[in-house]
């Protein structure tokens, strides 16, 4: 907590009670969180569209050395990013990312899974890129297969776009948000629709070296995500489509994914569709079902799942291999505690979070030279994604949802620890 605060507050900044202590824990991790988030859109002059960049260097500051990674913008990061920043009342910084999601959103073919980061200076963002080091000539990340997961449009991401659109709409209430997030939402209509098992989305779109194909493989975070973009589309009555309708096509497939034996989400379904994933154990599976307003209580036997197959020192992995803590999904599972009703598990995920700021400000990815997440990797890097994560739990902010609006059964001050927000101007 110490080195999350500035050295001049630090003796007053600590109470002497536990919940008080809990409670400066959480308010220096959402102010740091804040600033540094605020900074890095400050970063760049201007009132112009910006993404940012989803990763420092291992060090703390600075490009990452992977050359896939160094200018990469992923849209799910900035998407979470606009979200904390609303939470934080930095609006104008916002607004410029959120503007740069609206241009892809808007002017793209397909909305991608990462741009090229800094300023938006078309009509849309750039795809990524870096220079070969041995040529000098530039590489398009599509390209490569170390960067061909950036040209896809996995409809999770679009619809955590769509999330954030909307939440600037809520705030603005400027119809461009709003329209740019139903342009989204008619794609994953158009593109993703399923009637195989369940029903339900798949995918979306994969592309590998330029060649996109349809991803018929279903994920089940994906359509909760659906269910919280539909629903809410539905609660402003967005123009454009039947997204009542639409919510219940993913929550079909969400309910069927439900295994009530063992008290937890299958993360999906094979490329037919129908056959589940029955491994691994995805974490963010188990934690985004419970943000759903209408989250039956049974659900929350997945939180006693996730305590015994994914849980480490300190919070939570990613899968059920527990090779080492993933930050992002610590805070998303200190949110769900929250949201809950149960503060005494989520701040004792804070106290992990607030340990794992970089000298840049970000949080590392993990505190491990390396952690395995679903087909890919989590590397000792500062994260954009886990800082708006943090700044999100931290604010108590449901994504899925308007700021104003509560679960039914949970009281929007339940916790103890919950002593209103600061001030993060």
């Amino acid at each position: 907590m110490s080195s999350m605060l500035p050295a001049h507050a630090q003796a007053a900044a600590i109470p002497r009670s536990d919940t008080q202590a809990a409670a400066a824990r959480i308010e220096a991790i959402a102010r740091t969180g804040c600033n540094v988030l605020a900074a890095r859109v400050d970063t760049l002059p201007g009132n112009a569209p910006v993404l940012l960049r989803s990763y420092d260097n291992s060090r703390g500051q600075g490009a990452p050395d992977l050359l896939p990674l160094r200018s990469a913008a992923f849209t799910y990061d900035n998407a979470l990013a606009v979200i904390a920043l609303l939470a934080c009342h930095r609006r104008s910084q916002a607004e410029r990312i959120g503007a740069a999601l609206r241009l892809a959103a808007m002017n793209d073919t397909r909305l991608r899974d990462a741009y090229r980061a800094g300023i938006v200076a078309g009509d849309k963002p750039l795809p990524n890129g870096w220079r070969d080091p041995d040529s000098g000539r530039w590489i398009e990340a599509a390209q490569r297969y170390a960067g061909a997961y950036q040209d896809g449009s996995s409809c999770g991401n679009v619809a955590w776009a769509a999330l954030a659109l909307l939440a600037l709409h809520h705030t603005t209430a400027e119809g461009r948000w709003r329209d740019a997030a139903v342009h989204l939402a008619r794609w994953v209509v158009e593109h993703a629709a399923d009637t195989r098992g369940a029903g339900g989305f798949d995918g979306g779109i994969e592309s590998y070296l330029l060649v996109p194909r349809k991803a018929a493989w279903k994920s089940t975070e994906h359509n909760i995500d659906l269910v919280a973009m539909f629903e809410w589309l539905q609660r402003i009555a967005a123009p454009g489509g039947d997204w009542q309708a639409q919510a219940r096509h993913a929550r079909r497939f969400v309910d069927a994914q439900w295994d009530a034996a063992s008290g937890h989400f299958w993360m999906g379904t094979t490329a037919d569709g129908v056959t589940p994933l029955r491994s691994p154990s995805a974490l963010d599976v188990q934690l985004w079902a419970q943000l759903l307003p209408n989250a039956p209580k049974p659900w929350r036997r997945a939180l006693h799942w996730i305590e015994r197959m994914n849980s480490v020192k300190g919070g939570f992995d990613f899968t059920d291999d527990r090779d080492g803590l993933w930050t992002e999904g610590t805070a998303q599972a200190a949110l769900v505690y929250r949201w809950t009703g149960n503060a005494a598990r989520a701040n004792a995920l804070f106290v992990s979070i607030a340990q794992q700021a970089s000298p840049g400000g970000f949080l590392y990815a993990t505190p491990a030279p390396r952690i395995t997440a679903v087909y890919s990797y989590y590397r000792h890097q500062p994260c954009l994604a886990a800082t708006a994560w943090a700044v999100i739990a931290a604010l108590d902010r449901n994504p899925y949802l308007p700021p104003n609006m509560h679960r039914a059964n949970t009281p929007p001050h339940a916790s103890p620890a919950h002593a209103g927000h600061p001030t993060l101007q």
